[in-house]
């Protein structure tokens, strides 16, 4: 999870905890708490610090559209399992997302796991 805030008012925080709860892994990216532990996991700086045999499947992106279109680039360079990109609510970049399918991973916007996990459940 990009943008995973280790406070917990934070929807980022809300967001992971449901991820974790349904036994989902969540490695939280945060270069201003690069090194240190977010619910339990280690926080790394960037996606390109994850080591490559952690097997991520899913980036769930907390950040501004602004700041998708490189993270969406680094993820698609460094992640060879991965299989979906979320962006979270209000958070749209269609040029990525075009990327993104090209190289056969799926890119869903403005919707949030928290919210859409339970409703195929």
């Amino acid at each position: 999870m990009v943008g995973l805030s280790p406070n917990e008012a934070r929807p980022s925080w809300g967001v992971a905890r449901y991820l974790q709860s349904q036994g989902i892994r969540v490695i939280p990216v945060n270069p201003g708490h690069a090194g240190s532990t977010i619910l339990d996991e280690q926080v790394y700086a960037s996606l390109a610090d994850i080591p490559a045999d952690a097997g991520v499947q899913m980036v769930d992106i907390f950040r501004r559209s602004e700041a998708v279109g490189p993270i969406v680039d680094e993820a698609l360079a460094h992640m060879p399992d991965l299989k979906v990109i979320w962006l979270q609510l209000g958070v749209r970049d269609d040029a990525a997302a075009s990327r993104a399918r090209e190289r056969g991973v799926e890119m869903i916007q403005d919707r949030c796991p928290k919210i859409e996990f339970p409703r195929h459940i």
